[in-house]
């Protein structure tokens, strides 16, 4: 009977763990099971509130959470892949957005091409079988660049074309044309879709241009000529567009500021004077400092050659004319030092 009792009492105290899944409230929570809301319009105790804030709060939120579960499980249910799913309603509570929501994108040019003609845009493989290599390559992203670049390792040049022409440098340069073409399309397809309007300076366009538009194309197109419109001829009440000048008309051009060429010049003319002046050469005096500089030069070569007075005061040549005395007949340097056993 000890047994018995003790699982009896190991069970209910397992039990008290875990709190009932029927929850009593004083007014009825509203739940909306399309969004997973539940309303608790229950006032709050203010003493438990004060007292123990954290645990009252887990232990409300609990209750309500166990109440949205309650009717959740009255559901219709199915089972989808092993697993047991409840069919939401439709949602009876309208949230706030933050923002509006967002306009359907613009379709592109081809986009709207391909929408006409019905082309469908096909998955692209990440890898081909390429036959002259002999081995899958990529079609787009990392290392399309080096399958490239093995493959066409050699060029055939046209029977039309120059034989000096360079025809990977060719390749390389119509590569960069299409991608300016394209980056060119994608600016256009972005002022589209927000509604920019795109100039078209001498390009006359479908749609009705406006006067300043017609003025500033006709002013361009006077200008398209190798006199840059010097020579062109004046049409009645013609006018020029404003706000266009050589800058403008002829790119790569830059405007010079008038009130910056007094002061350049003079700037200019002060660097030429200091470098056009040239010291004036007198070769007399150039000479008799170089003879100068000789004589002073050979004359401490003489006094480092010249030994020092001995202990009684007297040098040991007589004259700076003398020749040096031969080995073993001069007196020795007391100075210098020798190796070996001295000699009496």
């Amino acid at each position: 009977m000890d047994i018995v009792n003790e699982i009896l009492e190991r069970e209910q105290q397992e039990q008290a763990k875990y709190k009932p899944i029927t929850v009593e409230k004083l007014l009825e929570v509203q739940n909306d099971l399309g969004l997973l809301l539940c309303t608790d319009v229950n006032d709050l105790e203010e003493e438990k509130l004060k007292s123990d804030c954290d645990d009252y709060l887990l232990n409300l939120t609990r209750d309500n959470v166990q109440l949205l579960l309650n009717d959740l499980w009255q559901q219709p249910t199915e089972t989808v892949e092993e697993s047991v799913l409840a069919q939401l309603p439709a949602p009876n509570h309208k949230l706030p957005r933050e923002r509006k929501i967002p306009e359907p994108k613009p379709l592109t040019k081809w986009q709207k091409f391909a929408q006409e003609k019905g082309i469908k845009k096909q998955p692209r493989m990440k890898k081909v079988y390429d036959q002259e290599q002999e081995k899958w390559v990529p079609t787009y992203g990392y290392k399309r660049a080096a399958a490239e670049k093995d493959r066409d390792w050699v060029l055939e040049v046209p029977g039309n074309a120059d034989p000096m022409e360079d025809q990977f440098q060719k390749k390389q340069e119509l590569r960069k044309e299409r991608v300016a073409k394209n980056e060119i399309q994608r600016m256009r397809n972005i002022a589209r879709a927000q509604k920019v309007k795109i100039p078209r300076i001498g390009i006359p366009s479908s749609d009705a241009a406006s006067s300043k538009e017609l003025l500033t194309a006709a002013s361009v197109a006077k200008a398209s000529t190798a006199s840059v419109g010097k020579f062109q001829g004046k049409l009645a009440k013609d006018k020029q567009a404003r706000g266009l000048g050589v800058k403008e008309l002829i790119p790569g051009v830059k405007r010079k500021p008038s009130h910056l060429e007094p002061e350049k010049a003079q700037n200019l003319n002060a660097v030429e004077s200091v470098l056009n002046k040239r010291p004036k050469l007198d070769i007399e005096k150039a000479i008799s400092l170089q003879k100068r500089d000789d004589r002073e030069k050979r004359e401490g070569e003489e006094a480092e050659a010249t030994p020092r007075k001995s202990k009684k005061g007297k040098s040991k040549f007589k004259s700076k004319g003398m020749k040096k005395p031969k080995g073993g007949k001069g007196q020795r340097n007391p100075n210098k030092r020798t190796l070996g056993r001295k000699r009496r």
